[in-house]
């Protein structure tokens, strides 16, 4: 299930909120985790021991502001310790042809039976008013998280994208295709400065903020796809303040 963007003159009051997660995308199948294209993730066997024959929908995450070492970590094959850093946050009970309430009710039952840490329900909390959205994004983002959740309350589990589940966030993100490596002046000569990078629909652009020490000293490789984000879009179509977030596998790209 996806989410549109919300719109400002939606009325958010009696929707169910909740913090939009910076991790990975992860369908629990009954056997396997899988990414948003359908691969598989490999857990290690402690990880997913307990966890229920039937699907649930969540999220691998390691954590605030730590996008890039969860990608890291769970497209790895090799089930290691790293895994040690990543919690499952499990947010909807796919199978279930009952109300959103209903299915989060299942999914707390679910989390207790399984009782270990880092497998969790993710918390929801209704909407009282815009004021009161306004507040939470604004709390979330102040802890570094991305932004908030909306989801229809009585609504059910939908495969794709769904008008009963948006995403409120105060800045954009997108996906771009590396194309060009351009070298770094002043602190950053001999490395990185920024990436050359290129829309969907041909536009390219640079980012060179957002970028760690060690991924200037060994970027992603031209062709990789990678999320930025953005304040808006020039009247050129091109990303205005345009800072890197991360690697991106999990992601089909034209």
């Amino acid at each position: 299930m996806l989410a549109h963007k919300w719109e400002v003159d939606h009325d958010p009051t009696g929707w169910w909120m909740s913090e939009k997660l910076d991790g990975v995308r992860a369908y629990w199948d009954g056997k396997r985790f899988l990414s948003r294209l359908g691969n598989e993730l490999f857990a290690p066997e402690w990880f997913v021991e307990g966890l229920p024959d039937h699907p649930l929908d969540g999220e691998l995450w390691g954590g605030r502001k730590l996008f890039q070492r969860t990608v890291s970590t769970v497209r790895r094959q090799d089930r290691g310790e790293a895994w040690r850093e990543i919690r499952y946050v499990a947010f909807d009970v796919p199978h279930l042809r009952e109300p959103f309430e209903a299915r989060l009710e299942a999914l707390a039952g679910i989390v207790s039976r399984v009782g270990k840490p880092h497998v969790e329900a993710h918390a929801q909390a209704r909407c009282e008013s815009l004021e009161a959205l306004r507040a939470e994004l604004r709390r979330v983002e102040a802890l570094g998280g991305e932004g908030l959740m909306m989801r229809r309350p009585g609504s059910m589990y939908e495969v794709g994208r769904s008008h009963t589940l948006l995403k409120v966030k105060s800045f954009h993100d997108a996906e771009a295709r590396v194309v060009g490596h351009l070298p770094g002046a002043g602190k950053h000569k001999g490395r990185l400065g920024a990436l050359e990078c290129e829309m969907p629909d041909g536009t390219r652009f640079s980012v060179g903020t957002g970028l760690s020490d060690d991924e200037r000293r060994s970027p992603p490789p031209l062709g990789a796809i990678v999320t930025y984000r953005y304040q808006e879009l020039s009247n050129d179509g091109v990303p205005r303040f345009p800072s890197y977030v991360g690697t991106r596998d999990d992601v089909a790209f034209p």
